[in-house]
């Protein structure tokens, strides 16, 4: 069985993750979406909010799950057995960074890391981005899957 790990903080999921995802479901027999934990970083939605996001927007996917966790990815494949992490480049920055990342996981463990390249119509789109339009009062729903919705 070929299992994925799509890991990141998911704040929120965007057009981009969604177009990745749905990219990847051919390639793998399950893929378990993980909303990494970090209690450094300050968040602009909760963590069960952007899993509910998520859940929602894959709700009628049978073979894409959810969950949350803390520690290091490869730790979490090992313990759900999953053979793979899935990620996505949206340029030749985040190939560079995501580059180092694969090669030390592959040499902690023997997890291979898929790259998928974000469709043209969503490469410029990023959680970071999504949260400034949100904080300024822009039309974040033409970059978010429609789950994501601010409570007014």
């Amino acid at each position: 069985m070929k299992k994925a790990i799509f890991p990141g903080s998911f704040d929120p999921i965007t057009l981009g993750h969604l177009d990745i995802i749905k990219r990847s479901l051919p390639l793998f027999d399950e893929i378990v979406i993980a909303i990494g934990v970090n209690s450094e970083k300050k968040y602009m939605f909760t963590l069960e909010e952007r899993k509910q996001f998520i859940e929602e927007t894959f709700k009628d996917e049978p073979t894409v799950s959810v969950i949350t966790y803390e520690g290091l990815t490869i730790d979490l494949c090992h313990k759900l057995n999953a053979n793979f992490i899935l990620r996505g480049l949206r340029n030749p920055a985040d190939f560079e960074f995501e580059k180092a990342i694969a090669h030390t996981n592959r040499r902690l463990s023997k997890i291979e890391t898929v790259f998928l390249l974000t469709a043209a119509d969503t490469s410029y789109i990023s959680s970071s981005i999504v949260r400034d339009v949100i904080r300024n009062g822009g039309e974040y729903e033409l970059l978010v899957p429609k789950a994501v919705r601010i409570k007014s």
